[in-house]
């Protein structure tokens, strides 16, 4: 709580140092569109210096930028089709997820909306990946355009009038009627090198992620994924929470649960803690072992054994191989951030005759490309262990806001690429049609065409969101 008291004290601070500026240099302040854009000349000279000092390798890099450029577009358009797919068919991960599809990242929103699997978002993190973000991105734009001779007028940031203290957004004006006389090629590298610069961003903080976490958390326990389960015939259980069952399907189990999942499950052969789930056809039902652990209620962090650390599944299981069936040992675990311990007789295993406690780790088998790159990123954590910060506060604060910069740099270079009209993809696609067509005429239709479509699903997610509730 405390550090929302300075965030929000440094949102105040940032208000006020910005409203200050902008009215002492309003000469510079002009309205356009829905933006009001404070004009300079802030780092004309060291673009104009870059683009030509380095062009030869400006020129090589441009053909990678725009292979980028349409490698990202093709990925958007496919993530914007999953998305309406999900949208459409999927109502429980819509109202899971619970943010609006065109809700835009603003400080506090994981918070406000409660949404555990993200980190918290704070101001201090908005600000400062907004300027590295969007200065990186307009710097790329004006590098190439300056490799390629092009004049740019100006530089500076965009506030919203509704925000105008706070939002803010960083541009590069260029001649765009010399840029519209140079070859597809040229104007197309130049499109893209936003979103180029995005990706290197993005890259670059992996590094420095990887780097940072090695020197800011250590390895302090394991995490297991769940408490031990099987899978059981549904008909074979006999009797729920003491209530004797005749002949048990889904239905009359599910009812009998009575929305207590972990209550005694009796059958025939053995008797089990809980229900965690059934197969889709209600056949097979998914129980926990009657274990110590969850008799326990032990959390999913687990530190130590008897006030032996634990930092590795290996000395957990070499740990747990020094004591025998019947033996009572202390268990400290982290649940809800509170240490706790409590003391658990072992028992034996119902498929071995080694001594356990009953939790398992079982990690999850990703696939797709987005989910390849989140796992490639996340590579320097094995899996199954509780890393805790060497610096009390300022080791999560800081991987979170590392963890946010690449996210959300991978994001806007996507954003950034849709074919539609108010982004740069929607120029580059525009450029592309031509390219192919030769026909200003079909061109603009498919840009319009893309364009309004993009809007046309956009109002059926959002229709699709709020039926979700319903």
């Amino acid at each position: 709580m405390e550090f929302v008291v300075y965030d929000i004290a440094l949102l105040v601070i940032f208000a006020v140092f910005v409203s200050v500026f902008l009215y002492r240099n309003r000469a510079n302040l002009k309205k356009e569109g829905l933006l009001f854009l404070y004009k300079a000349v802030w780092g004309i000279k060291l673009i104009n210096y870059i683009g030509k000092k380095y062009s030869k390798l400006l020129n090589v890099l441009s053909f990678v930028s725009i292979g980028m450029g349409y490698v990202l577009m093709v990925t958007m358009i496919y993530f914007l089709g999953k998305i309406v797919w999900v949208y459409l068919f999927f109502p429980e991960v819509v109202r899971a997820v619970k943010v609006p599809p065109i809700m835009p990242l603003i400080p506090y929103l994981p918070q406000a909306f409660k949404i555990d699997f993200l980190p918290p978002f704070y101001f201090t993190y908005w600000i400062v990946i907004l300027a590295v973000i969007a200065i990186s991105h307009e710097f790329a734009h004006g590098i190439f355009a300056a490799e390629n001779k092009i004049k740019i007028k100006s530089t500076g940031f965009g506030f919203f009038p509704f925000f105008l203290p706070v939002l803010l957004a960083a541009f590069v004006e260029l001649d765009e009627k010399k840029m519209a006389r140079h070859k597809k090629v040229q104007q197309l590298a130049i499109l893209s090198a936003g979103t180029f610069a995005n990706i290197i961003v993005a890259v670059l903080f992996v590094f420095v992620l990887w780097e940072f976490f090695s020197v800011a958390f250590t390895p302090g326990g394991i995490k297991f994924d769940d408490y031990a389960f099987t899978a059981i015939p549904t008909a074979n259980i006999t009797m729920v929470k003491n209530i004797s069952l005749i002949n048990p399907n889904y239905s009359e189990v599910l009812q009998s649960l009575n929305g207590s999942s972990l209550s005694e499950i009796n059958t025939n052969y053995r008797n089990y803690y809980g229900i965690k789930g059934f197969t889709s056809d209600g056949k097979y039902a998914y129980v926990y072992y009657n274990a110590p652990a969850i008799k326990n209620k032990i959390g999913q962090i687990i530190t130590q054994l008897n006030g032996i650390e634990i930092t590795s599944k290996e000395q957990f299981a070499l740990e747990l191989k020094k004591y025998s069936v019947g033996e009572k040992v202390g268990v400290s675990f982290i649940d809800k951030e509170v240490e706790e311990e409590v003391k658990v007789i072992l028992e034996k295993s119902p498929e071995s005759e080694m001594v356990w406690i009953g939790i398992g780790f079982f990690p999850q088998q990703r696939t797709g490309v987005l989910n390849s790159i989140i796992k490639m990123a996340s590579s320097f954590k094995e899996p199954g262990i509780y890393y805790k910060p060497k610096w009390d506060g300022w080791s999560i604060f800081l991987y979170n806001l590392l963890w946010w910069m690449i996210l959300i740099s991978i994001s806007v270079a996507l954003m950034n690429m849709l074919p539609v009209g108010i982004f740069d993809g929607g120029r580059f696609f525009y450029l592309t049609i031509l390219g192919i067509t030769k026909s200003q005429k079909i061109a603009k239709i498919a840009f319009s065409f893309m364009t309004y479509l993009f809007l046309f699903l956009i109002a059926v997610l959002m229709f699709f969101w709020a039926k979700s509730f319903f």
